[in-house]
Formats: structure tokens, C-alpha cells, sequence
């Protein structure tokens, strides 16, 4: 892209607009050539956006340059906000873009986080109306100062180059735009929000905030939460049970559940800000509250209990040297709850004391974890001895490792039974994201971290696994004399083949060997305390990574406020924000199940808690993946979407092999809180995948119902309702929501006219408040509202374009005009003519009238200001009492001003309560009847009857509408009269015919009334009535002269003449007889169908007969 600063920018009207002119950030460039001014090449110059600026103009001089600015504002006019070009303290400023002077910002981060994103707060970016309104002003102020401008210009242009000045120009531009108030945040893009958020990074700044990179903060957590005691004490047992091929394989096989999820994890992690909620912020922010929270409560749940189990394992391995050395302090069971109970308020102290000591403790137990991992290693290539033989171990040996290479399941294990033993040794993959708001860049070190911490363990275990099962013997007697007898067949036993005979073990239990003894890697090591102290690490370290992980998730399970119940833990404390609430209830868990609780049958369940979890992670980075959202675009792009959908599967599948019904019980949790959070709804949005699915779902539906032709079996009434805004015409929105709920379309539209600036913000600003009206009270209705020169024009453009594919509505519904009387020519015109519009367009008509109209905006106009009175009220009286509070404390004076003021509040406020009152009173007379007629279709109708005159064949729209409405519960009780039209001496044969189309029809009906009488003339009164009615309206050009009627005519073409009241008098009749037929036969109706023109042609048909 080119710059251009020619002269010809700002005095050419058609130069290129793509163009930029931008403010340095530094205004001494002393480095800057001073060549020649004609050869220097054009200088640009550009702006900085940082947040210490806080997006402050700067501006850049060339040497030499800045006396000429100065002496340029100091002889020129001032502008009313006396700002100097160079000023970087004002906040108001036009930024030069594209050629104009302009207040759009440049693209910012800070315009397009989510509300309420923890990174920081969503900033407004000023719209075109904004713009243009302040740009008007500008030119309102400049018109004034124009030709100072030019002048002052036209003696640059001479003293120098145009071209290294025109930003001149903007910046007289920028001090005449000066405001204040909005005009200023809308320049800077500044907003509450944003405020809040330079507060938020001040605050952080000053308490420390401590955050971790992603060694520290992810592989360090992730590798010991992996390296469980099960390394030391139970992986050998396994590779003697399934031999070193299938030991490796199960090992493999539970590192393909972790990598996958672990892959899932990292594409979730990188889509996005994390923050902190570890696998329940990833799994609800993907799939929704539903889903996580449900899962973020089983999870936190299953971390403090978790605490209890690793705390527990560390307890007994101190048990059991106690034991050694004869020390116990009661009994085996009680010594552990009491060594379990010390370790957990140690790990309580740790943890409350800070993130920073946590993590520095898990740093000293990763060290001691290491030097014994190493100590193994090292232990297998010392030469052995005969105590070590008769136990089984001859260092590295051929015969050994053939001999384990293959299984030998015992004590009816199987290959499954011992991957669900082992496969709680490889969870732990969440110990980094779960701490996920402490992290510097959560983004980059989950993946990295966790990513590595899988590789560097599934190394570790397979090479523990496979130099266990190559250095010792499957059994051993540990007797250092069972030797082998010269001339014994040794057949095939590697230990024979070594020297040794431990044949006897096959027929008696022996204490030694792979699969007898768990303490063979203390046996194996170069220094055997060395693994005790690896398992206490890892004991230790696993106990502490859960009691920090379980807080975390439930303090972000209780700030989301998805169960109310539990906002109380949501409080965070110090400079970390630590949940010590949480911290306290996971210690009570924890302690719970340490003193009362069956560990052993606690333990399956709290691994399928985990595999739920993990389960859950890669099925939302499959459906994110599947519902194809343009906003899913993780940066980690070694994923697939299938391979997350197995590993959602496999977890799944793993459940049911570690224990099926420990799975049945995970599952029947997980649902019971998945209905329970799918009904109360929070109130949240965090666009989830689930979300972008039903847009998919919608989307490929309307599509495939455009391909269906139209039937009149399926044709239901899809209505377009002209209630304006629906919480101003309830009672037509009510009737119109009664047949078509849970049936067919409704769409509430609204026209605004008038100017079409202010029509189109106030349009804006009330579409999702008016649309969220109908959602909060239970109407299954769309608002749809257009701005438009008329009412007439409006309505046709809703008419044409609502509706999407074979969803378009094919009813109007429209309240009568009840003030037709006192409305001008022109409203009136437009009524009528939107009737034939809709009648020109194929849609049926539905008018719906009721006694005292449907327009309550008075009604509401008035709530409003009482509303605004009590709030008024309210905060007076707290203003007092606060006065009150502070004048009382000043001695005995202060008692007697107190008693005088709350005797003075209290007759204010009596007064206020009586105006109010009689207001009230006065208010609530008034408006009685209009608030009842109101609320009328929301109450269940009483026994009655529903009136249907059909006297003309419109296609069945007429009778239906009717029909679906007793089909409700609220108009059960009403029964079906049709009325309609006969010969005096056919009566009986009309009622057959009618009832015979009705019953093929399947419609219900109570009774039949044949009107024989509907053309004859009607009475006097009744014709008097309709004739003073009309008066008003008529031309009566007979009674007047040519020229005089002509005129009128041309003036009032509206006006009824003489002649038209002739040519249509028989009609008329004909509807004053109607008239007095329904006073007649329906007063006492609860509703009254009557015929209006519909879908004429016989296609159009709504009901049939088959």
C-alpha cells in the first residue's frame, strides 16, 4: 500500500482514500537528517496505541520544525479547548485515516474480547451515527476559523515544503473536535469498561500477581501428579501379570486415552483466553453450562477425594515402616488416620500460604521424585548379591527377559483387570490446566506442557516396566540355599539356568518375585530409602496438586454462578485470588473420607469421575469442530476431529473396563446435574459449540424444508402480528401466541417513522430488549421491526421480506382501529390500505377487536413513573437515615436534631405515601377496565361458546383459527357454533350439508344455526345509527355547485359521494343486518370468527378432507 502526503489529499475532493497519515509516538527525533528540504523524502509519520499512552495522540517534528508549530497556534485563533498540536495530555483527538479525519480507532484487541472476559473489559467502538454526529459539530465550530486556516496555510507553503506539514491540517482539526463526556470516550474508544480495566492492571501490578511459565506452572504438576505411587509399588506387579509385551501395550494404550485427550485439550486451550476452571472453564466454555457444569462438580469432587486417596497411600507406607521398627502408635488403622490427618492440614498450610510456596514444593518433590526414578536405573546395573538373587534379581539378563516376555495371569486377572489397575497411574494430565488463571500464557504452556509431561512419563513407565521385567524373576523364595542340584532338569526356568531353584513356588505362595512382592524397585535400587522417599514425594506431590486443583475449579464453578447455592465459595483472597473457602472445604472432604470412608470402593468411582472428564474434553473439541464455527481457530493444529470423537469413545469404553457399575453411577450423576442445570438456566453466554449446532441444525433444516412442497394437510397458521413493541399490545400478542404456540410462526413487528437517523438508533437499541421481553415471558415469538417513511410503506416491507424459506408467514394479524373516528384521512387510508396490501401479497386477514382496545403504553407510561417516584422515594429515605446516622453521633445535641429529623422523615414519608396513594387510586380507576381487557387471553375462559359465522367460503381460515384455539387449555371449555347462511325452507337440509362438510372436516361443533333473515333491510334505529356514523365522511356534492363539489372532491378524494352511497347501498344494508344478527345470536360469546376475505382461489384451501 502506498502513502501519499501531497498537498492534493486534503484540496483534491476525488484523491485516493486509501491513504494513511499517522503520528509518531515520539516528539524529539533528534536522530532525524537534516538534509536539504526539497530532497528529503516524504516523512511519515505514525501513531502509538500502548497502553501507557493511553491512546494519546503524539506527534513527531522534523528538527527545526517545532518553533514553527508553536509560533503557528500562539499567532493564530484559539479553539474553544485552547489545546496546543504537540499536547499529549487531552484525551480528544481526530485520528487521521484513509485521508479524512476520522474517530475510528484502528483494530484493538480491546474491541473484540467477550463481555466480561477476565483479560480484560470489552470496549465500545464508536457506530456511523456517533461519527457523523461529531464530525457535524466539527464543521459547525470550523466554519468559523476557515480562512485564519487558509491563511496561516498558504504562509507555510511558502516558508516550506507542503508536503512535510500537511498534518498542519489535522491538527487544527483535532483541537477545534475537542468535547467532553461521551464525544471524548467515543474519540478514544474509551469507555467504563475500559476504565475499569487500566484500574484492574494498576491493581494487579501493585499486589504482585504471581503467575507461572510453563515448566513450573504445567510439566512439573502434570509429571507428578502422573508419577504416582503406582510407578514404585505396582508397576512391577503388572509386568509380571501381563509380561513386557502386553505390560507395554497396556501402558501404551492408557498414554493413546491421555495424548488424545491431552491433544484435545491443547486445541480447546488455544482456541481463545483461558482462565481459571481447568477442565471445567474448557469443557463449559465448549459445550455450555450443561455440560460443564455438571462435570465441574463431579471434578472438583473427584480432586478432593483424591487428596484423601494419595494422602492415605503416603499414610500407610509410614504405617508400614512404623511396623518394621515396631513403633506403632494405636493400631495400623488408627495410625493411619492420624498420620493422614497431620499430612493433610501440613499440605492445608502450604497450599493457603500461597501459589508461590505451593509451587516452590512441588519443585523439591519433583527433585526427590527424580533421584529415585534415577536410583532405579542405576540400581539395575550394580552387580547383585545372593540375597538379592534368592529375592529374584540377577541384573540384565536374556533368559529373563524372554521368560517375561509373555503374560501369566494369575488370581484371575486378565488383560483388562490389569489396565484398569494401571490406568489410574496415567491421569493426572490436568494438573497444569487446572491452575490454568495462574499461568503467564496459558496458551502456550498448556499444550507445551502438558504435551511433554505425557512423552517424558510413558518413557519413564515403559523403562521402569521393561528393566524390572529384564533384572527379576516372576517368583523367588528369597531363601538364599534354594540353589539348583547338580543333574536337575532345570525346563526352560531362567532362574534355574542362574542358579537358583524356585520351583517349589508353583505349588506354595512365595514372598518374592515380580508378581509377589511390591517393593521390588526398593530392592532393585542402588540405595533402597531412596524409593521410599520417591513414593512419600509422590504421594505428597499427587495429595497437594489435587487440593490445589480442587479449589481452583470450584471457586470458577461458583463464580459462573451456575448453582446459586454455592456462590458463597466464589470469594477469592490475596494477591492471587486464592479460593481459601474451597480450600477449606476440600480439607473437609478430604478429612471425611480419611476417618469414615471405604477407600478401596471409593476409588473406582473417583477414576471414572476423571475418565468423565477426560471424556468430555474430546467430545467438545469434536462438536466444536464439527459445528464448523468460524470463531473455532485454535492455534495448536496437531488435532483431528475423529480422533477426538475415539478418544471420547475409548474413555468411555475405559469407564466400563475399570468398573461397570462405578460408570453407571458416574453417569447417572452427571445426567441428574445436566437436568438440573438445563433447568434452571443461567443466565449465560459463553458461545459454545452447542450454540454454533443448533445454528447448523436450524440452518440445514430451513434449507431441506424449501426442497418439501406445500400440503394442505400441513398447513398451519405462521402469523406476522402488528402489536408495535410487544409489551405495549399484549392481549393481541396473547391471542395471536394461543394458536400458533408449539404450531406455527409468530413474528411481532413494529414500525418506526419518522426521522430516520434517530427512528434507526432507537430501532437498535430495542431489538434484543424487546425480543428478550418475549423469551422471559414465555412467548415463542420473533420481534422483527423495520424503519420506514410510513406506516403503510412499513408494514409492506415486513409483509414481503419476513420470514426465511417456507418458514414465511402467511396471516396477518392486526388489532381493530378503535380511534378510526379521530384519526386523520391518512391514517385511516393506511389502515384500509394495509388490508388489501396483505390481501395483493396472499396472506389472510385476521382483525382482532376487543371492547376496550390493546394499546396499554399509558398504562405503562405511568408504572414507569411511579416505579422512578419509588426509587426516588427510597433512595431519599436512605439519604436520610444516613444523615440521621451521622448527626447522632454527636452527643445529646445530636440525639434531639436525630429525634427532630426522623420525625420530620417520618411525615415526609407519610405524606408522599398518601399522594401516592391517591395517585395510585386515582390511576388504577382509570385504567381498570383497559388492564383487564389487557390479561383477558392470558386466563383460562370460562364455559361459553366460540361464534364462528362462516358465510362465505374463504378457504377455511375462518373456522380454523377457531378450532386450534379449543384445542388449547385455556379455551377447552368453550364449544363451536357455526352460523352461516340458508333458505327459510332448507333449514334442515343446510344444518346436514354444513354438518356433513364439518365432520369430514374432523372439526367439533356444539351446534349449527342456519340464517335465513341476513338480506332483508335492517331496522330504522339501525340505519339512523350507521348513517350519523358516516355523516362526517360524506361529500353530499348534490347539495352543492359544480365547481363547489368538483373542488371538494379533489381536496377530500376519500369522502363518500352520493353516488357511492347508492351504487353500494344494498352492501351496506347487508352489514348493518349483520350487525344487529351478532347483538342478536353472540353477545353472551366468549369470542366471536367472523367472516373476512382470505386466500380465495381453491388452491388456497386450509383445511381438507383426507
Amino acid at each position: 500500500m502506498s502513502m501519499n502526503n501531497s498537498p492534493n489529499v486534503f484540496l483534491d475532493p476525488n484523491a485516493n482514500r486509501f491513504q494513511v497519515n499517522i503520528i509518531n509516538e515520539s516528539h524529539d527525533n533528534n536522530e532525524t537528517s537534516q538534509e536539504d528540504v526539497g530532497s528529503d523524502p516524504p516523512h511519515y509519520e505514525e501513531t502509538s496505541f500502548t497502553d501507557e499512552a493511553h491512546n494519546r495522540l503524539r506527534i513527531s517534528y522534523r528538527p527545526g520544525k517545532r518553533e514553527l508549530y508553536d509560533n503557528f497556534l500562539q499567532n493564530g485563533e484559539k479553539t474553544e479547548a485552547s489545546l496546543h498540536p504537540y499536547d499529549t495530555h487531552t484525551k480528544m483527538y481526530y485520528l487521521q485515516t484513509f485521508g479524512h479525519n476520522t474517530v475510528d480507532p484502528v483494530p484493538k484487541i480491546d474491541y473484540y474480547r467477550n463481555t466480561g472476559s477476565v483479560s480484560g473489559n470489552k470496549l465500545s467502538r464508536p457506530s456511523l451515527l456517533e461519527i457523523h454526529e461529531q464530525l457535524a459539530k466539527v464543521n459547525d465550530r470550523c466554519n468559523g476559523i476557515f480562512v485564519t486556516l487558509a491563511t496561516h496555510c498558504a504562509l507555510i507553503q511558502v516558508s516550506t515544503a507542503w508536503h512535510k506539514n500537511v498534518f498542519v491540517f489535522c491538527v487544527i482539526l483535532q483541537n477545534i473536535a475537542v468535547t467532553t463526556g461521551s464525544a471524548e470516550r467515543v474519540a478514544n474508544g474509551e469507555s467504563t469498561a475500559g476504565d475499569e480495566t487500566v484500574v484492574s492492571k494498576e491493581e494487579e501490578n501493585k499486589t504482585g500477581f504471581v503467575k507461572f511459565g510453563w515448566v513450573k506452572g504445567v510439566l512439573v504438576r502434570c509429571m507428578l501428579n502422573i508419577w504416582g505411587v503406582m510407578l514404585f509399588i505396582r508397576l512391577s506387579w503388572i509386568v509380571g501379570q501381563a509380561g513386557i509385551g502386553l505390560g507395554v501395550i497396556i501402558i501404551l494404550l492408557a498414554t493413546m486415552v491421555t495424548s488424545i485427550t491431552g491433544l484435545s485439550t491443547s486445541a480447546i486451550a488455544t482456541n481463545g483466553f483461558v482462565r481459571g476452571g481447568g477442565a471445567y472453564y474448557l469443557i463449559s466454555r465448549s459445550l455450555g453450562p450443561e455440560f460443564g457444569g455438571s462435570i465441574g462438580l463431579i471434578f472438583a469432587f473427584a480432586n478432593a477425594v483424591a487428596v484423601a486417596m494419595y494422602v492415605v497411600g503416603f499414610a500407610e507406607t509410614v504405617v508400614e515402616l512404623l511396623k518394621e521398627s515396631d513403633t506403632l502408635m494405636v493400631d495400623e488403622s488408627n495410625d493411619i488416620r492420624i498420620i493422614g490427618t497431620i499430612t493433610v492440614v501440613c499440605l492445608l498450610g502450604i497450599s493457603v500460604a500461597g501459589m508461590e510456596w505451593e509451587a516452590k514444593a512441588q519443585v523439591i518433590l519433583l527433585v526427590v521424585l527424580l533421584v529415585a526414578i534415577a536410583n532405579f536405573f542405576i540400581g539395575t546395573v550394580i552387580p547383585t548379591n545372593n540375597e538379592k538373587k534368592a529375592r529374584g534379581f540377577f541384573n540384565y539378563q536374556a533368559s529373563i527377559f524372554a521368560e517375561n516376555f509373555g503374560p501369566d495371569f494369575r488370581s484371575g486377572e486378565g488383560f483388562f483387570s490389569v489396565f484398569a489397575i494401571f490406568f489410574p497411574a496415567a491421569t493426572g494430565i490436568l494438573a497444569g490446566a487446572n491452575i490454568s488463571g495462574d499461568l503467564k500464557d496459558p496458551q502456550d504452556a498448556i499444550p507445551k506442557g502438558t504435551m511433554l509431561a505425557i512423552l517424558i512419563t510413558t518413557v519413564a513407565y515403559i523403562g521402569v516396566a521393561i528393566c524390572a521385567a529384564s533384572c527379576v524373576v516372576r517368583d523367588a523364595t528369597g531363601n538364599i540355599n534354594d540353589t539348583v542340584v547338580p543333574g536337575m532338569s532345570c525346563n526352560g526356568s531362567s532362574a534355574c539356568s542362574l542358579g537358583y531353584d524356585f520351583s517349589r513356588c508353583a505349588s506354595q505362595p512365595c514372598d518374592y518375585g515380580l508378581m509377589n512382592n511390591f517393593q521390588v524397585m526398593s530392592m532393585v535400587s542402588g540405595f533402597g530409602p531412596l524409593i521410599t522417599a520417591g513414593i512419600f514425594s509422590a504421594t505428597l506431590s499427587s495429595a497437594l496438586a489435587s487440593l490445589v486443583s480442587a479449589p481452583k475449579v470450584f471457586q470458577a464453578l461458583c463464580k459462573d454462578n451456575v448453582y446459586k447455592g454455592l456462590h458463597f465459595f466464589a470469594k477469592g483472597y490475596g494477591k492471587n485470588n486464592e479460593p481459601i473457602r474451597g480450600y477449606v472445604l476440600t480439607f473437609v472432604i478430604a478429612m471425611a473420607f480419611i476417618l469414615i470412608a471405604e477407600l478401596n470402593t471409593i476409588a473406582p468411582i473417583i477414576s471414572n469421575f476423571f475418565l468423565a472428564s477426560y471424556a468430555l474434553i474430546n467430545f467438545s473439541c469434536f462438536h466444536a469442530s464439527y459445528a464448523k464455527s468460524p470463531g473455532w481457530r485454535p492455534a495448536f493444529r496437531y488435532y483431528n476431529m475423529w480422533v477426538s470423537l475415539f478418544g471420547a469413545l475409548l474413555c468411555c469404553g475405559v469407564m466400563f473396563v475399570i468398573n461397570w457399575w462405578a460408570a453407571l453411577i458416574t453417569y447417572a450423576i452427571e445426567f441428574f446435574l445436566y437436568i438440573y442445570v438445563t433447568y434452571k438456566k443461567p443466565e449465560v453466554n459463553w458461545g459454545s459449540s452447542t450454540q454454533a449446532l443448533y445454528y447448523i441444525n436450524a440452518l440445514d433444516s430451513a434449507l431441506a424444508l424449501t426442497t418439501v412442497e406445500d400440503h394442505v394437510k400441513n398447513f398451519r397458521p405462521q402469523c406476522i402480528a402488528l402489536t408495535g413493541a410487544p409489551m405495549i399490545r399484549p392481549a393481541l400478542l396473547d391471542i395471536t401466541h394461543t394458536f400458533t404456540k408449539n404450531n406455527g410462526l409468530c413474528i411481532c413487528c413494529e414500525v418506526y417513522t419518522g426521522p430516520r437517523k434517530l427512528c434507526v438508533k432507537e430501532m437498535n437499541s430495542g431489538m434484543a430488549k424487546k425480543q428478550a421481553w418475549l423469551t422471559k415471558n414465555k412467548r415463542k415469538a420473533f420481534y422483527a421491526a423495520v424503519a420506514a417513511d410510513s406506516f403503510r410503506d412499513g408494514v409492506r416491507s415486513l409483509l414481503q421480506a419476513s420470514g426465511l424459506g417456507r418458514m414465511k408467514p402467511n396471516t396477518l394479524v392486526i388489532g381493530f382501529k378503535k380511534d378510526w373516528r379521530n384519526a386523520t384521512a391518512t391514517q385511516v387510508e393506511n389502515y384500509v390500505g394495509i388490508i388489501h396490501d396483505a390481501f395483493d401479497f396472499e396472506l389472510g386477514m385476521i382483525i382482532v377487536r376487543i371492547s376496550q382496545g390493546f394499546d396499554i403504553s399509558q398504562v405503562l407510561q405511568v408504572q414507569e413513573e411511579f416505579e422512578k417516584l419509588e426509587q426516588e422515594r427510597l433512595a431519599l429515605e436512605a439519604t436520610i437515615k444516613e444523615n440521621d446516622f451521622e448527626e447522632g453521633k454527636s452527643g445529646i445535641c445530636g440525639f434531639f436534631r436525630k429525634a427532630s429529623s426522623f420525625s420530620f422523615s417520618k411525615h415526609e414519608t407519610k405524606k408522599g405515601n398518601t399522594i401516592n396513594t391517591i395517585q395510585s387510586m386515582h390511576v388504577g380507576e382509570f385504567n381498570q377496565k383497559l388492564l383487564e381487557a389487557s390479561t383477558q387471553f392470558k386466563k383460562k375462559q370460562g364455559k361459553g361458546t366460540i361464534d364462528i359465522w362462516w358465510l362465505f367460503d374463504d378457504g377455511g381460515l375462518t373456522i380454523l383459527i377457531p378450532y386450534i384455539l379449543t384445542i388449547r387449555k385455556k379455551w377447552k371449555n368453550c364449544k363451536l357454533r357455526i352460523f352461516t347462511g340458508g333458505k327459510v325452507n332448507r333449514i334442515e337440509e343446510e344444518k346436514l350439508v354444513m354438518a356433513s362438510l364439518l365432520s369430514k372436516f374432523r372439526i367439533k361443533f356444539a351446534d349449527i344455526n342456519i340464517i335465513c333473515d341476513i338480506n332483508i333491510k335492517p331496522n330504522k334505529e339501525s340505519w339512523k345509527f350507521f348513517e350519523e356514523m358516516i355523516e362526517p365522511y360524506r361529500l353530499h356534492e348534490s347539495c352543492k355547485d359544480i365547481t363547489t363539489a368538483e373542488k371538494l372532491k379533489r381536496e377530500t378524494p376519500w369522502k363518500i359521494t352520493d353516488a357511492e352511497l347508492e351504487a353500494f347501498k344494498e352492501k351496506s344494508y347487508r352489514q348493518v343486518r349483520l350487525n344487529e344478527l351478532l347483538q342478536e345470536h353472540s353477545r353472551a360469546a366468549n369470542l366471536i370468527g367472523f367472516w373476512t376475505r382470505a386466500l380465495i382461489e381453491g388452491k388456497n384451501n386450509l383445511l381438507h378432507t383426507f
